[in-house]
């Protein structure tokens, strides 16, 4: 076992990994320019990234089974720095598409692996609480940090150095990673579903690609489309999955109390934070007159109360259920969002109320990661997977759901139409999920291993 050393290691993969996320959304309008490229280029540039990490999630963690996931981490710190190289020097909008597409698939391929390798790094209890409230600190630090940084690299070295500097911090990872990754066991029998990792990518990719869509007025109709086709390869996905010797997704995982509720907790942290917070960007640009800067500063609180209660979260942990935090968690949230209803008080309301939402996420991430990995050594991976998948479908379909709500109430005269409608829509969702996860189990589905 590596210890500690690793940690701080594999959480850097993760920043590094989630601020690519954000980090070009800032410089949009410079690049664009200086590619000659039309503002309908802004799209692809900013959304094939999330397509190809939500989509490739599962299949890399299995992959990580398979042949390894220090050996699968590398590659994808590998083809991350090549890609971000690639992006540095991209002549066209197009060839940015690419490199940005090819920094989501090395991403997905890091992700999972990383969170895996961060498991069997720390001992179950203390040590591991630790490292995954680290975990989920430095993704929330590095959502942040991608909006801000974005915007100050470029002002004061041009956009390309947004991708220089990523070539040699995954060098330097690359290399950290192979000094300090622990052993993990590897699956040295079986095929790989080859069937079932084409449907469920293409359902993922799909349902990403449709949400970021709706979003758009102008591509409404190809993004439900696109949702309907996601949801329709999703349904072929069990029937696939039966059909496989080795399935994609075993059904010991499946089937697996602690990991269903992990995966709920992570979609329902996503979908009812991204979502509230999306719609509070939006509200202080167009109601409050702020700029683009002003309005992320405004959201900061929310970024530095995710780090605060990740570090609580370890400490909650101690003395009760990862079920129980989740969903007092998803509680707090519910709370934050309902707080923004007093958003028209001022722009210091809106940031107190995204703080306690903040709060709310970093018990509830915590929790939902340490429920959902709660699983035997040989589901680790695939519980890595679906713990990260779940997280970047609940941002995709929470924040195109929202918006939806608030668009179409607008201008209807309906009570909290428009912004309020919304919040009330993303804490009603938080505090459906806080219920569903406060259900005591029955003891026998609490304590059930399935086997295969």
């Amino acid at each position: 076992m590596a210890g500690p050393a690793a940690v701080p290691t594999l959480c850097a993969v993760q920043f590094v990994d989630v601020l690519s996320t954000t980090l070009v959304v800032a410089a949009l309008p410079t690049v664009l320019a200086d590619l000659g490229a039309p503002p309908s280029a802004a799209a692809p540039v900013v959304t094939v990234y999330a397509v190809l990490f939500g989509a490739l999630l599962m299949p890399a963690a299995r992959l990580g089974d398979r042949f390894g996931h220090a050996r699968v981490l590398g590659a994808g710190l590998a083809g991350f720095g090549a890609a971000s190289l690639l992006a540095a020097v991209a002549p066209s909008a197009g060839v940015l598409v690419v490199a940005r597409g090819a920094l989501g698939a090395a991403a997905a391929l890091s992700v999972p692996t990383a969170l895996r390798l961060l498991t069997a790094a720390t001992e179950e209890g203390g040590a591991r609480r630790r490292a995954l409230a680290a975990w989920s600190a430095t993704g929330a630090a590095a959502g942040a940090s991608g909006l801000v940084l974005g915007g100050v690299l470029t002002d004061l070295a041009g956009w390309r150095v947004l991708f220089w500097v990523q070539v040699p911090l995954a060098a330097l990872l690359l290399a950290a990673v192979g000094r300090t990754a622990p052993p993990t066991p590897r699956r040295t029998r079986g095929t790989l579903d080859l069937a079932g990792a084409g449907v469920l990518t293409a359902a993922v990719a799909a349902v990403v690609a449709g949400a970021s869509l709706v979003e758009d007025g102008a591509h409404r109709t190809a993004g439900v489309a696109l949702l309907l086709a996601g949801l329709a390869a999703a349904a072929c996905l069990p029937a696939v999955e039966r059909r496989s010797p080795d399935p994609l997704l075993p059904r010991a995982a499946v089937g697996h109390p602690r990991l269903r509720r992990g995966v709920l907790a992570s979609a329902a942290n996503t979908a009812t934070t991204s979502s509230s917070v999306t719609v509070a960007t939006l509200h202080l640009q167009d109601a409050g007159g702020l700029g683009a800067t002003a309005a992320g500063l405004a959201l900061v609180p929310f970024s530095l109360c995710v780090v605060a209660g990740a570090g609580l979260a370890a400490r909650v942990l101690r003395r009760t259920s990862a079920r129980v935090t989740a969903a007092a968690g998803l509680a707090v949230i519910a709370a934050g969002d309902t707080a923004l209803l007093g958003a028209g008080l001022g722009t210091w309301v809106v940031s107190a109320a995204v703080a306690v939402a903040g709060l709310g996420i970093g018990l509830s991430s915590v929790a939902a990661t340490s429920l959902g990995t709660d699983v035997g050594p040989e589901l680790q991976g695939t519980a890595a997977g679906a713990v990260n998948t779940a997280a970047q479908l609940g941002t995709a379909l929470g924040v195109a759901a929202v918006l939806l709500v608030v668009r179409a109430s607008g201008g209807t005269g309906l009570p909290l139409a428009g912004s309020g409608l919304g919040w009330v829509t993303a804490a009603l969702l938080a505090a459906l999920a806080a219920g569903l996860l406060a259900r005591r189990p029955a003891r026998a589905a609490e304590v059930a291993r399935s086997a295969g």
